[in-house]
């Protein structure tokens, strides 16, 4: 199936001085303003720096053993993190919870640079990063998936989803076979940052025993 790419209009590229120097503008405007300290911007900025792809998978793991909180999560990401006691800034851009099913797999990427949702699952992976992943995965989406080790039945669809400066994307991956007995703790630990961009399925429980 051909992958469905939706763009929501990047306002940024890879300038990185141009946008180092445009933030540094805001912050001095927002505390000269007094809408925060440069404290404020601070503390915020280490709890943002002290998120790792384990948060996420601790959320998406409870998404799996309480369907009602999945569909509170997918459908109002930000007041779902909320409940478990993850606070978005009110600044950062708005997060969208995307759920793989045994008809859709969805891939996150930002073509034009790196958006990625680090309030929740931390820094990005390099190769996330790179122009190989951010071109390839636009047009041959399956054979980048073939590359991380990912097969998919033709039937599926795969939905290449681009993030933007105003829309972060989290993938829920499918919950494995074989998974019903185990606990939230166990079910965390076969959530893996790629499974969570969509570039592969979650572990199954054998893998992560076996290692």
């Amino acid at each position: 199936m051909a992958a469905d790419v939706n763009n929501h209009g990047h306002n940024h590229g890879d300038n990185a001085e141009y946008y180092s120097l445009r933030a540094e503008a805001m912050q001095a405007l927002l505390i000269e303003k007094g809408v925060c300290t440069l404290d404020d911007i601070l503390t915020m900025a280490d709890k943002i720096d002290s998120r790792s792809p384990e948060d996420g998978a601790k959320v998406l793991a409870h998404a799996w053993v309480d369907p009602e909180y999945k569909k509170r999560l997918l459908a109002d990401a930000e007041s779902a993190l909320l409940e478990l006691g993850y606070d978005l800034p009110e600044t950062a851009p708005r997060l969208t919870v995307l759920e793989n099913t045994d008809e859709v797999h969805n891939m996150a990427v930002c073509t034009l640079c790196s958006c990625y949702p680090r309030a929740i699952i931390g820094r990005p992976p390099a190769w996330y990063k790179g122009l190989a992943y951010r071109s390839k995965v636009v047009v041959d989406p399956r054979g980048v998936l073939k590359e991380f080790g990912t097969e998919l039945a033709e039937s599926v669809q795969v939905r290449v989803i681009d993030s933007s400066a105003d829309f972060r994307y989290l993938v829920l991956p499918k919950r494995p076979a074989g998974t019903e007995g185990m606990s939230e703790e166990e079910l965390a630990k076969l959530i893996t940052q790629e499974s969570m961009i969509g570039v592969t399925l979650a572990l199954s429980p054998e893998s992560v025993t076996a290692g």
